[in-house]
């Protein structure tokens, strides 16, 4: 599975003043990894279409940016709903940290056994821990994304956990 070059990383929910600027619901961990973006783009036609980063600020936990070429509220409100993309070679991952991108489509297979349950077919981020949704030939089986079921994370071959007893009955 080849990687993607660009990572989905917010949305354009609204307009902010009259200059241009764009709210932006991050999709990254947090507001401030989006606002210290240099460049962000949209995707059109399969092709992506780049605007330097001026200036970007967090609010609240949006995050305001005005981009090159979009000054007034019109331009800006051209955007809204917009999903923006960052290049991966402007994040950087902590050790032992992945995209989510990257993840989902990974077959999920038991550590001991090696039998695949089924694909990653979403990660859900609302609370203490990540949640993992498993679509196997059955349904869908949510895991929590946590060292005592994930064992081990291939990000270009697989995903092994150790479920417990019936959890993929």
């Amino acid at each position: 599975m080849a990687l993607a070059d660009f990572l989905e990383c917010g949305r354009a929910i609204n307009t902010h003043g009259i200059k241009g600027v764009i709210k932006l619901e991050s999709y990254c961990d947090t507001p401030r990894v989006l606002s210290k973006l240099p460049y962000i783009y949209i995707r059109s036609d399969g092709l992506f279409r780049q605007f330097k980063v001026v200036h970007a600020s967090v609010q609240k936990q949006f995050v305001l940016a005005k981009l090159e070429g979009i000054d007034t509220v019109e331009s800006a409100e051209k955007l809204r709903g917009t999903v923006f993309y960052a290049d991966r070679n402007d994040l950087s991952l902590d050790e032992g940290s992945f995209f989510i991108a990257d993840l989902i489509g990974l077959p999920v297979a038991d550590a001991d056994s090696g039998k695949v349950y089924g694909t990653l077919d979403d990660i859900i981020n609302e609370g203490a821990s990540d949640i993992y949704v498993i679509k196997t030939s059955s349904g869908e089986v949510m895991i929590p994304a946590v060292p005592e079921f994930v064992k081990s994370i291939e990000p270009e071959n697989r995903i092994l956990i150790s479920p417990i007893p019936g959890m993929f009955d």
